[in-house]
């Protein structure tokens, strides 16, 4: 209709981002400096979980919520969907030919037909392998780990954020990946693609690894806050949580969060979508470890005064 005008032109991975970091920041803000003048389907949608709005809820906003285990739906979407890109990737690299067309096409429509090659194949076969793993291991605790209370809610719009952000995040790996885009070295490489091992990258592997197993232990030790010594669920109420990182911190789960996308990011540095996925990732976990930190706090008197929110001995 427009010929001026082409959709593939606007990185739409990048403004998803963008919105969302923009969202986070401005409400967590007034949530942290004005909440009590907020109105209150305001509140009610940006609180959830442990922190929910007390009081009289608003109606029309307790009608968009669900349960709070609906996460693990979308753990099960970020497992296939990493799953079928890290597919994607290996037979891309391993026949040594170019992305399928229309692999190519679907990342021109959302991250612009103007995408260039800013990253290695070691580097995005590290980035989504390591991805991967996360999204397998989440789909592990979610379904088989973690004890959901069946009285919690969460608003729809932060269950639909968790496909968006697990969708944009593989997305935005991939983008400006080399055989992935159709400026630069898209055809098959004279020599073939280079695998090139180096230092820091065996470092970041070994970083997100030491995150990831903590963030697994966090979350083994906040499941079994509800489970008797046989492993049956016994209650669904919220306890003082003791051992490895919370021994320092509020949130290690999110703090290790933080500490795998930081690796992502230096892995892909160069790969200009990464620091808005960063950047996503800070904002979101630092407001919800600053309200998990508050709820704490309001909650056991006598909670550890060497705990700090969300980095350890920091803050």
């Amino acid at each position: 209709m427009f010929p001026w005008f082409d959709l593939r032109s606007i990185n739409l991975i990048n403004f998803l981002f963008v919105n969302l970091i923009v969202t986070v920041v401005v409400l967590g803000g007034l949530l942290a400096t004005i909440e009590k003048h907020l109105p209150v389907a305001i509140r009610q949608t940006f609180r959830y979980g442990k922190h929910a709005l007390k009081g009289t809820p608003d109606r029309l906003v307790s009608l968009l919520e669900v349960p709070k285990a609906w996460f693990k739906h979308f753990y099960v979407f970020a497992a296939v969907w990493a799953v079928a890109g890290f597919t994607v990737m290996m037979q891309t690299y391993v026949t040594g030919q170019p992305a399928p067309d229309c692999v190519v096409a679907f990342l021109d429509t959302l991250a612009t037909n103007r995408r260039a090659v800013r990253t290695t194949p070691t580097e995005t076969m590290i980035a989504m392998t390591l991805i991967t793993l996360q999204c397998l291991r989440r789909f592990y605790e979610t379904w088989f780990v973690q004890v959901f209370s069946a009285r919690l809610k969460i608003n729809l719009s932060a269950y639909l954020v968790g496909y968006v952000h697990y969708f944009g995040t593989i997305v935005a790996i991939l983008s400006q990946a080399e055989g992935f885009t159709r400026t630069g070295p898209v055809a098959l490489p004279t020599n073939g693609y280079r695998f090139e091992m180096n230092v820091q990258l065996a470092v970041a592997i070994g970083v997100f690894y030491y995150a990831w197993f903590h963030q697994f232990r966090s979350n083994v030790i906040l499941a079994n806050l509800r489970k008797d010594r046989t492993g049956r669920v016994v209650s669904d109420k919220h306890a003082l949580p003791t051992g490895d990182y919370f021994e320092v911190v509020s949130s290690p789960h999110m703090f290790f969060e933080i500490v795998m996308y930081v690796v992502l990011f230096g892995v892909l540095h160069r790969n200009s979508s990464m620091v808005y996925v960063l950047l996503w990732v800070l904002s979101n976990q630092l407001m919800n470890s600053w309200l998990t930190h508050q709820w704490y706090v309001e909650h056991f008197p006598n909670y550890p005064k060497q705990r700090k929110a969300l980095v350890p001995y920091v803050v």
